[in-house]
């Protein structure tokens, strides 16, 4: 519907009702340091045709890049989405639906979680999972504050050097005012030094978290994170992409007790970096410190079968101070979204993409080597993505792929700051990607 904004004689009356002077006033108890005080840079006004003419050429631009081959990495991939996953979630029921406030009145929606549920605990191996979370950053910093209830631990947590960076820099800001010290391990080769690691966690340690695979592409040795965490009673939380558990081992199979991904590779397209879905399993002893919703399933009072949201302690319901978080809701059509994409590929569609992403990546890999483009940088196994030193400026290369309709990266420097990283990207190659389109990349970076 349109958009009626408030006059100036309209918020002054809220003002005056209020007891306030102006606006500014409002935001009086955000600090000084990091309140908005610059001029937004925003253009001149449009009228009504001259912005539906903006709009359509802006979509038109966005068209041509959208015919761009994709081989970029870094937490968001290009996976292929069958056409039944838009088919059925665009249907009304779903596509409107937002949240079920009156749960037991949305028997279809809580319908879908609670397959939704089930399915993740397929893929991650663990006893339970939630209804899913905001997306893959908030869900690991979710997870630890889960072990840190759990364990009733709240000094420190160990996370692995290797964890995604803005995923690092999302868990420091959730803990920053639970006095909480957030311990990064050293990382050898792109692999975290768990031999130094071994010294850092100890009795006061509520979690030790792992990205397997990790930020770089590259396997760890999950075997041994969960032994050092259990060794101290802390527990031991991984980070994984689901689409690796179609030829790797889940976490539950390695003995981790919570396990989080970013659930955008399972149906849901980049869409411009968001919104993405995060997801949360855990062991069946924990499920009372679960964050967000748990939909279970009953009979009703004719014996039929019938589903009820089991949990959900949040502050703005019974539990109060006691809440385990302060997630409202979940990603309830991108979790649809991601219940039908696996259920479509079921577990042997699930290993042949693994398989596909696995061999083509090796594949790029080889023949960017080859062909004297420069060499992949960190000598370990890797899974679909793999950290990429060329010969030239990392920028150029960039560049060229560009110009010859790929797109690559990021650049490592986007997120590091020690030198050593400034001339490296991110490779990534999904089963959406040929044979074809990987030796015309290889191509355009040793043209001329």
């Amino acid at each position: 519907m349109p958009y009626l904004f408030a006059t100036n004689d309209e918020q002054r009356e809220m003002l005056n009702a209020i007891g306030v002077r102006g606006i500014d006033d409002l935001f009086e108890m955000i600090p000084e340091e990091i309140q908005l005080k610059r001029e937004l840079n925003l253009p001149a006004a449009m009228t009504e045709i001259e912005l539906d003419l903006h709009l359509r050429k802006t979509i038109a631009a966005d068209a041509v890049s959208a015919q761009r081959i994709c081989f970029q990495g870094g937490g968001a991939y290009d996976h292929f989405i069958p056409a039944t996953v838009d088919e059925i979630c665009a249907r009304g029921e779903f596509y409107t639906a937002y949240t079920p406030y009156q749960a037991e009145a949305s028997q279809g929606t809580l319908q879908a979680f609670f397959e939704f549920q089930s399915m993740m605990t397929e893929i991650s191996g663990l006893d339970v999972a939630n209804a899913s979370l905001y997306d893959g950053a908030s869900a690991v910093a979710e997870a630890i504050i889960m072990a840190m209830r759990a364990t009733k631990r709240n000094k420190k947590v160990v996370i692995a050097g290797t964890l995604h960076p803005e995923y690092r820099e999302t868990v420091k800001t959730y803990l920053h005012r639970l006095n909480c010290e957030v311990i990064e391990t050293a990382q050898v080769d792109g692999i975290a030094d768990w031999q130094q690691a071994a010294k850092l966690i100890d009795k006061a340690t509520a979690a030790v978290v792992v990205q397997h695979p990790n930020f770089y592409g590259l396997l760890e040795d999950a075997n041994r994170v969960v032994e050092l965490a259990h060794q101290a009673g802390a527990l031991a939380i991984e980070v994984f992409d689901p689409i690796s558990t179609g030829i790797l081992k889940r976490p539950g199979d390695y003995g981790f007790d919570i396990a989080v991904a970013e659930g955008q590779s399972l149906g849901t397209p980049l869409q411009f970096g968001g919104p993405y879905l995060g997801i949360l399993a855990a062991r069946k002893k924990f499920v009372r410190s679960i964050p967000g919703r748990l939909i279970g399933e009953t009979t009703d009072r004719n014996g039929k079968r019938a589903f009820v949201l089991n949990l959900q302690t949040r502050e703005q319901h019974i539990r109060r101070d006691k809440a385990t978080s302060n997630i409202c809701t979940n990603q309830g059509l991108l979790a649809l979204r991601t219940l039908i994409y696996l259920a479509q590929l079921g577990p042997q569609g699930l290993r042949e993409v693994g398989e596909l992403c696995c061999q083509k990546a090796h594949y790029a890999a080889d023949q960017l080597t080859e062909k004297n483009v420069g060499a992949v940088t960190f000598p370990h196994p890797f899974f679909k993505e793999f950290v990429f030193t060329p010969h030239a400026p990392v920028e150029e290369v960039i560049e060229k792929a560009k110009q010859a309709g790929f797109n690559i990266g990021p650049t490592l420097n986007r997120f590091e700051t020690g030198s050593e990283q400034n001339n490296n990207l991110l490779i990534a190659v999904t089963e959406k990607r040929t044979r074809e389109e990987i030796d015309q990349l290889v191509e355009a970076l040793t043209a001329g």
